[in-house]
């Protein structure tokens, strides 16, 4: 694996009840990058991003990350539908960064800072099941951040959102970016997609058709599939 590889699929495979899901699909997540996953309801792209962080495993390849021990490669994943604790946004905040195995200080000072980035101060002891949809992804965010991940996998992080919490999300994703974050992400927002993506997978029935630059994959998208998605055309 390169030097700047945080994680590599290799011949990553799925199939349920004898149909295949994903077939032959490899690419690479180089540090600081921002990846873009594009393609058709069905394509396979959110099973790719839960084999890709570890929530299932594949039929066929396997998913490498880069380092070992305390020196791997630290990965996050936020749900197009995040999952919040019964508890307060601090709790939250708090859980996650216990399950690091940081100290009672450091986790304060973690979440504090968390909940001052992400504006959610004014919301610290509220229960997190009772925030609005855009509040709930700014949390999912706030505590992807706290726990320092190299790599933060998104799984159509706004699709639910109305466009100023979009905004913010997209916003605090280009900082993440800034800071050195690789970003791994989903969307069938196609301005969200020029907006964020560096580098472009199409995927199609379980196939990865492209991989480019973002630039050349709207300009000049190779694949005819690829070129009747960005058309608005029906694929299956």
């Amino acid at each position: 694996m390169s030097g700047d590889c945080l994680l590599r699929a290799e011949n990553i495979g799925f199939e349920a009840r004898g149909v295949a899901l994903l077939r032959g699909v490899s690419f690479e997540v180089r540090a600081g990058r921002r990846l873009v996953i594009l393609g058709p309801n069905g394509a396979g792209k959110s099973l790719l991003l839960r084999i890709c962080h570890g929530l299932i495993a594949p039929s066929q390849g396997r998913v490498v990350r880069a380092g070992e021990g305390v020196r791997a490669a630290r990965q996050a994943m936020v749900f197009q539908r995040p999952v919040m604790l019964r508890r307060s946004v601090r709790a939250n905040l708090d859980h996650a960064l216990a399950l690091q195995g940081l100290s009672g200080p450091d986790r304060k000072a973690r979440c504090e800072a968390a909940l001052e980035r992400f504006g959610l101060m004014p919301l610290a002891g509220r229960g997190a099941r009772l925030l609005s949809g855009g509040e709930q992804q700014r949390l999912a965010l706030a505590r992807a951040w706290a726990t320092r991940p190299d790599l933060l996998i998104l799984d159509e992080p706004t699709s639910a959102l109305d466009p100023a919490s979009t905004r913010l999300i997209e916003d605090s994703l280009l900082q993440f970016s800034a800071e050195g974050m690789a970003l791994v992400m989903t969307t069938h927002d196609l301005g969200q997609a020029r907006r964020l993506g560096e580098e472009v997978i199409f995927l199609d029935r379980g196939q990865i058709l492209e991989t480019t630059p973002a630039p050349a994959f709207f300009s000049a998208p190779v694949s005819r599939e690829a070129r009747g998605y960005l058309a608005g055309e029906l694929l299956w």
